[in-house]
């Protein structure tokens, strides 16, 4: 499978005039490239049969008694590809190397001229991935002759910082990187991918990087976004930005070695989406989970054939979900969000008892309490209640923690109102496979689903 995002922002409205000040003078500039140099051209004599090249980009000019106002406006367009491929570390399959490029004339190019100008390739890999695979990933570059340096790096939770940040970096300039020809590899878990994509962006302003998830959480989540970030001020991910890789390249083979605990940690987000969006992949975890969790997402038809194995339909769906969800979102422009559902107290949690839970973990507590909430509210029966909780005992979730309280709940939602434009924007589920986002649930509504999510999932 192989999806290609192209993501932007293509509606603009024009500059608006504010405290009635008389504009004099308004123009729309059109820009056209000639001969090297790029000239503006106005509405009335701008031809779009005139040789050159025409930027999507446009120049308003308005002037007042006051003087000359310019304002910009320059679409950006982010196109990545998320790609399946069994078998990455192959010799046989240059997908690691050049499957991110779009251009069939440019990777004709690139294939014939391998032999006399070898390719360069830096990678940063989780130092646990690197102890299991970084043998395999040596053997690779040496039998294609590329001109290689891994730099292993226990990319965990606790570490998730700027100064792993400026370690990359000050690699990665040691390695004299080409920023438009020589995209930075990252290789390992969410950890990894949102540190490496950070550093990325920042290196020469933005140098392109490849997503390669070695885990079940970051191939559903992590490698198919944008977001890059690290933790600070003992926030979680309170660094970072909206940069999307060039490629995510998905290989499920990674998963046969992640303990059976990381595979349930990566269901959790895959629950989330089936709880947002798609009562199918909810019906395909309730019923298949187990047979997930032992097989590891390992299947012997792998990705031929018809794709009817639980692994392989299951993975589909819930990326597929997610890049509905992402791609016309993709700088959170729209702060309604339904893949947020599961997001509204965990970050809270998760930092409060670093590191005993891992971020899907608890993610799904955060989810539980959530179902709570809507049965409260009414939006499903107490059947479809029970059956998502058992559906996440089954895939061998936590659905309750002793560490949150009320006081963290509101604290969680106070955050939450501080960066989405004052409002809590909490997604909830309806029924099964459904969603909306809800602004007027309140705080009777939030207790009385607690004291039940307690009473009935406490530990006695």
């Amino acid at each position: 499978m192989s999806l290609v995002a192209n993501t932007g922002k293509t509606h603009v409205e024009e500059p608006l005039e504010c405290n009635n000040i008389a504009v004099i003078k308004k123009n729309e500039f059109h820009l056209v490239q000639v001969k090297g140099t790029w000239k503006c051209k106005t509405g009335n004599n701008f031809n779009k049969n005139l040789k050159g090249r025409v930027s999507a980009a446009k120049i308003y000019e308005s002037t007042t008694e006051q003087g000359t106002s310019w304002t910009v406006v320059s679409p950006i367009v982010f196109t990545y590809k998320v790609t399946e491929s069994l078998g990455l570390l192959d010799p046989s399959n240059d997908t690691l190397l050049l499957g991110h490029i779009r251009d069939p004339q440019q990777l004709e190019a690139l294939r014939n001229s391998i032999s006399t100008k070898p390719l360069r390739r830096f990678v940063v890999m989780d130092q646990t991935v690197y102890n299991l695979y970084g043998c395999q990933l040596t053997d690779y570059f040496e039998a294609r002759n590329v001109l290689y340096r891994i730099l292993p790096l226990p990319t965990t939770e606790e570490n998730k910082s700027m100064e792993l940040v400026m370690r990359i970096l000050e690699e990665v300039h040691k390695f004299s990187l080409d920023r438009r020809t020589e995209p930075i590899i990252a290789i390992g878990g969410g950890v990894c991918l949102d540190v490496v994509g950070l550093a990325a962006s920042l290196y020469r302003r933005r140098t392109p990087y490849i997503r390669v998830p070695t885990t079940l959480l970051s191939y559903v989540d992590a490698s198919v976004g944008a977001k890059t970030g690290v933790n600070f001020a003992n926030c979680k991910n309170k660094l970072g930005g909206y940069i999307p890789p060039v490629a995510a390249f998905l290989d499920r083979s990674f998963l046969q070695t992640v303990s059976r605990r990381h595979i349930s940690n990566g269901l959790a987000e895959m629950l989330k989406m089936a709880l947002m969006k798609h009562r199918g992949l909810f019906e395909l975890l309730e019923t298949n989970g187990r047979f997930l969790l032992d097989s590891k997402f390992q299947s012997d038809s792998g990705l031929q054939g018809d794709n009817k194995d639980a692994a392989s339909v299951s993975t589909r769906m819930a990326i597929e979900t997610m890049l509905e969800e992402l791609a016309p979102n993709l700088w959170e422009d729209d702060l309604d969000r339904l893949v947020d559902f599961g997001h509204l107290i965990s970050p809270e949690l998760e930092m409060k008892v670093l590191p005993s839970l891992l971020h899907g973990e608890a993610v799904n507590i955060d989810m539980s309490y959530m179902v709570y909430v809507a049965r409260e509210r009414g939006l499903m029966t107490e059947e479809e209640k029970l059956r998502i909780i058992g559906c996440m005992v089954g895939l061998e979730l936590p659905v309750w923690h002793q560490d949150i309280n009320m006081a963290l709940v509101q604290q969680s939602l106070c955050e939450r109102l501080k960066h989405s434009g004052g409002l809590v924007r909490m997604p909830l589920p309806i029924g099964l496979g459904h969603a909306e986002i809800y602004n007027d649930t309140g705080d009777d509504t939030l207790y009385r689903a607690f004291e039940k999510w307690c009473d009935e999932l406490r530990p006695q």
